[in-house]
């Protein structure tokens, strides 16, 4: 069964580098989820985790959850990846919830990002709505 994969700056596409070229030779779905984790990265993104859907779901391949700081770096976050997935030659994002960014989406087609603040992420709990988060209430 596949889990939810939390990641680190160090676990990320290197900084610097083109996280659009994989350099296994991936799927358009796994270059486009790269970039998007090294984008993530590189604007220095909380809590960073990423949750295969291919399989389980028809609405993406990868969903990616992440924090910013403030409703400023939520709505920065978001406009730079979408500025980046657009010269990566994925095409259009669509992005919801940027005027009040406290919780963002951003819909790339194969991958889906979910940028929160921390206390509105904390309330909606994505993680463990997609059953990937602590599975404390499946023990009582």
């Amino acid at each position: 069964m596949n889990q939810a994969q939390p990641r680190s700056a160090a676990a990320g596409a290197s900084r610097g580098s083109m996280p659009d070229t994989d350099q296994s030779g991936g799927s358009p779905a796994d270059r486009l989820h790269a970039l998007v984790l090294g984008q993530l990265d590189e604007d220095q993104a909380q809590d960073l985790v990423t949750i295969p859907l291919a399989g389980k779901s028809s609405i993406a391949d990868h969903m990616v959850i992440a924090s910013g700081r403030s409703t400023r770096q939520v709505a920065a976050m978001a406009q730079k990846l979408a500025e980046k997935i657009k010269h990566g030659g994925f095409g259009n994002a669509r992005i919801e919830g940027l005027p009040a960014a406290d919780w963002v989406l951003i819909d790339a087609g194969d991958v889906v990002v979910h940028l929160f603040r921390p206390e509105v992420r904390t309330f909606y709990n994505l993680e463990r709505m997609w059953a990937f988060g602590d599975d404390k209430a499946g023990a009582a």
